[in-house]
Parts: C-alpha cells; structure tokens; sequence
C-alpha cells in the first residue's frame, strides 16, 4: 500500500513537470536549466526529442546518485525520470499561455512543485535534483536554492554565449520560481529531534548510522517501573524522518519515540563520515 502511494505521488510530479516543460517552457523557448535545460538547447538547435535526450542525459547522474544516496532513492529516481519522459511524449508541445512572464513564472511553479513531491516522497526528477542532494547532506544547504545556484550559471552562461538575454533573463525567472517552491514543498531545513527509548540499543544505534547524522546514548530509568533502559537522541530534518521512523519500526517496533520540532542547532549537525 505504501509503495502504491509512493508511486502515486511519483507519477503526479512526473505529470506536473512535463506539463511544465511541454506547456509552458518548451512552446516560447525558454530553458529550465541544468540537465533539462541543456536537453532544451540541443533540441531546440537539434530538432531531436527533448524527452528522450532528458533520459539520456540524466543517466550518468543516476549512476552517480547510486553510488551516494543509496538504492532506494535511485530506483525511485528512475522511475520519475521514465516517467516524465513518457509523460513528455504523450502531453502535447503547444503553450498553455501566451505571455513571457505568464508561462515563465507557472512553468517554474510546475516543475518546481513536481520536483518538491518528488523529493519529499524520497525520489528526484533527476539532473541536478541529485547534484543538489548529494552537496546539500554534507553541507546542509537548501535544496531549492542550490538548484537555483547550479541551474542558473547554465543560463547565464547560455546568454553570454548566444546574446538572447529576454529568454535567459525569463528563464531565470522560472528557474527562481521553481526553486522557491521546492523548498515550501521540500522543507527539508526544519529540523527534528528525537527521542528514542530502546531496549535494542546497539541494534538500533547501527541501524541509524547510514543516516549520518549525530547519536547520543542516553542512560535512563522509568520513573514508575525502575526499569532502567537507554534513550538514543538524535537530531535530522524533516524529509529524513520518514526513513527514521522505518528504521525504528523495524528494528524495534516496542520503542517509545518523542518527536519534537528544533527551533536551532549548533555544533555539528551532519555526522562526520569517518
């Protein structure tokens, strides 16, 4: 049921993005950025399908993301890569809107609210969603602007080179709107701290290490029973927490868990790798 629903909200955000792409960014030229952005200037000087040159762009990104999110955000991955590619070749290329700005700013709005479902369900729309991830788990950087930040030296770059300033200068504008939107949707910067009493203390402390986030055993005694067990804390984001709450579950069912929302932290946050 729940990989059902995963897939569900997948398939949703692969539908927002082509629909983003194929309505309102592709019809007047603009550019997304990135590796979709560069599938738009091939296609556009190339003639060949900008679906497929996205898939095939995004391969070797994938590849990568294997190696360093792990396989179930890959496999994930894949499927919303495929996805927006099929879903690219069935929603027509015509423009939704006449105006610049219009389809500019809702086609960053699209892209970024497909891209946002995609990572707040533990997959990415690919291209530098994955750069963005992997640079955002060892700095702790927003998602959403560094997208903005990579994406946007692409069409600054391209309006230095080819001169069309209107259609870099738009496309900055939906790539600006997409990232602001990823972050709403994303809030992967709203941390969390939980409190886990376990009786499965090492089972569980190993179980939560490929987090890479910081764990302290706590020593404690119920005040009623004198039973005394440990109590593991540790502090993670929001879009990690889903992933915390399986491993517990699965590794001790019987833990009580107390979640609170972090107003701040200081020190080091991301556990060191070593």
């Amino acid at each position: 049921m729940k990989t059902a629903r995963t897939a569900a909200v997948l398939l949703a955000s692969s539908l927002l993005v082509a629909f983003g792409f194929n309505q309102l960014l592709i019809p007047h030229r603009l550019i997304s950025g990135g590796v979709s952005g560069i599938t738009m200037i091939v296609g556009y000087a190339t003639g060949l399908n900008i679906g497929f040159l996205y898939l095939l762009l995004n391969l070797p990104i994938l590849i990568w993301g294997w190696r360093v999110l792990g396989r179930r955000f890959i496999v994930w991955s894949v499927f919303v890569v495929l996805a927006t590619t099929a879903a690219m070749q069935l929603i027509p290329e015509r423009p939704a809107v006449g105006d610049l700005m219009i389809a500019s700013v809702f086609g960053g709005v699209a892209v970024g609210l497909g891209t946002g479902l995609s990572l707040r369900a533990g997959a990415s729309t690919g291209g530098f969603d994955i750069v963005a991830s992997i640079v955002s788990r060892s700095r702790n950087l927003p998602v959403g602007m560094l997208i903005f930040a990579l994406n946007g030296s692409i069409i600054a770059l391209l309006g230095v080179q080819t001169g069309n300033w209107d259609i870099a200068l738009y496309s900055l504008v939906s790539i600006y709107a997409a990232g602001k939107i990823i972050d709403l949707v994303h809030i992967s910067q709203i941390k969390v701290t939980a409190f886990i009493i376990t009786s499965r203390t090492e089972e569980l402390r190993c179980a939560l290490l490929p987090l890479q986030r910081g764990i302290t055993v706590i020593r404690t005694q119920g005040a009623y029973t004198g039973i005394e067990r440990d109590m593991l804390m540790t502090v993670t984001t929001r879009y990690e927490l889903a992933e915390l709450r399986r491993i517990i579950k699965a590794t001790d069912p019987a833990a009580f868990v107390n979640i609170v929302e972090t107003a701040g932290v200081m020190g080091e946050f991301r556990r060191p790798a070593d």
